[in-house]
């Protein structure tokens, strides 16, 4: 068995103890607990390819011991990656802007050098691997890499070095893959961050960045995080899904997806809603795809994640305090200062907090056709999560007056559901009529029906309309978004399977 199978095995299977390595002549033991052993006719000690401890690392207080003593064969495997990484910023100081495949060539040139001046044997397939794990960690984000190239991946969770998992088709499992220690990964996350000028560290140990493809990442650390540092990443899809992805995925209808159309496309003001994990950036995504192009759309978030294809586009993002705790942005800020930049349309990726009272105002004074999210379990739900995030505004309004201003302001509800085998649909699309003095109306047009759950544990039910009919049709037919009055008949579920 080779040098990489055997860490690989007891990197799975968690063990402590390993079999006796090679001789000691061939590579030495790392001994970071002690001080440096005099010069011996063996190869030096393995040298800190970060030259110490990262500044973070040093800031949060997280010690690499914590993890346990490394085993012989996986000190040899270590200490053969600082080694060529330590050679590899030597002999490449001077050439900052290396490329990617003259770094790659590099790198296979000291895993060869190396291993020979260390006596080590390696096949072919140890050094790809040596020097596929030493490129992401020199030029990627280590160990994730494969689980973020993965198509099938939706979300990786890491909570600490060695506990990774992974979303697949709405079911989370634990990943074999692991970091070496608290050290790689804080070092990960420090070039997540810093990549958008954004830092973590103890006196701000939460953050939210995003990668370089969009995806949005959100990071706690020590000492909020007991367990390690935690990492949580919403990967993006590199093709945006379309109106036919969600129909095929059993998520919504075609003739679902026709309506919301028209009411996007005829100016109503939307709130799509539903809990953590449940699409509803994705659905947000979709829907800003029905806003003609000619329009001026100003899109606001904390961490920019909406992939508008639209020409005429102004992507406003949040910015945390610096050391000092000043000159932070936050998103009710960035919705005042939209409203003087003659936008068409605003979308907010997400309303939590006093910046809904802003977003309602806006709505109601000529920015019609604005988008948003809400967390929330039933349409109802969002009504009452507005009322209470306008009272964090500081407002001192009676509750009839904010009632009034949510059903004037809101058109439509999109409510988004995670259901228990994982699957996610548009379980309820849900008009707005108005306040009748002490409550908002609001009316289903589509809902999902739940006839049971079948053995596999799969959910069984079908999308279908109410049989309401909207009374927002004139105001669409007004707009030139004319609808067939037939999509909103009630059907008799020819096919119940629930599509994940």
């Amino acid at each position: 068995m080779s040098l990489l199978d055997r860490v690989q095995r007891q990197q799975q299977e968690g063990a402590t103890p390993a079999p006796p390595g090679p001789p000691a002549s061939t590579l030495p033991r790392p001994t970071p607990a002690a001080p440096p052993r005099p010069a011996a006719p063996v190869a030096p000690p393995a040298p800190d390819p970060t030259g110490g401890r990262s500044a973070l690392l040093a800031r949060t207080g997280m010690q690499r011991a914590a993890l346990g003593r490394p085993s012989a064969i996986q000190a040899q495997y270590q200490t053969l990656r600082a080694l060529i990484h330590q050679r590899l910023v030597e002999e490449m100081l001077d050439e900052v802007n290396s490329s990617h495949e003259a770094v790659v060539a590099k790198l296979g040139e000291l895993v060869s050098e190396i291993a020979a001046e260390q006596s080590l044997s390696l096949t072919r397939q140890d050094k790809q691997r040596l020097v596929e794990a030493l490129t992401n960690d020199v030029l990627g984000l280590g160990p994730l890499e494969g689980l973020l190239a993965d198509p099938d991946i939706t979300e990786v969770m890491v909570n600490g070095p060695k506990h990774i998992f992974v979303e697949q088709r709405g079911k989370i499992t634990r990943s074999p893959v692991t970091f070496e220690s608290n050290e790689q990964l804080m070092q990960v996350i420090d070039r997540i961050v810093s990549s958008i000028g954004r830092r973590v560290d103890e006196s701000s140990p939460m953050v939210d960045a995003r990668l370089k493809d969009g995806s949005r990442v959100n990071v706690i650390i020590p000492p909020l995080a007991l367990k390690g540092p935690t990492i949580t990443i919403r990967k993006f899809s590199k093709d945006p899904l379309q109106v036919e992805d969600l129909v095929k995925f059993g998520t919504t209808t075609a003739d679902m997806m026709e309506f919301v159309r028209a009411c996007v496309a005829g100016r109503m003001n939307v709130v799509v809603s539903g809990g953590t994990g449940s699409g509803k950036t994705t659905t947000l995504n979709i829907l800003s795809s029905f806003i003609p192009d000619d329009e001026r759309i100003v899109t606001i978030e904390d961490a920019a994640e909406l992939q508008l294809r639209q020409e005429h586009v102004v992507t406003l993002e949040t910015r945390p305090p610096n050391v000092e705790g000043r000159g932070a942005v936050h998103i009710r800020e960035l919705v005042i200062n939209s409203l003087r930049m003659r936008p068409d349309r605003i979308v907010v990726g997400e309303c939590r907090g006093g910046e809904a009272l802003d977003m309602l105002q806006a709505m109601n004074t000529g920015h019609d056709g604005s988008l948003t999210t809400v967390h929330a379990n039933t349409p109802s739900d969002v009504l009452a999560r507005l009322e209470t995030m306008v009272l964090m505004a500081g407002a001192e309004l009676p509750s009839r007056a904010i009632r009034e201003q949510i059903a004037s302001a809101i058109n439509l509800i999109v409510h988004q559901m995670r259901l228990r085998d994982g699957s996610r649909k548009i379980v309820n699309i849900t008009e707005v009529l108005g306040f009748d003095g002490e409550r908002v109306e609001v009316q289903d047009i589509f809902h999902f029906r739940q006839t049971g759950v079948d053995e596999d544990g799969r959910v069984l039910g079908y999308l279908t309309p109410t049989g309401t009919i909207p009374r927002c049709l004139e105001q669409l037919q007004a707009a030139g978004e004319a609808i067939d009055p037939s999509i909103f008949t009630p059907l008799r579920p020819a096919v119940v399977g629930g599509n994940s």
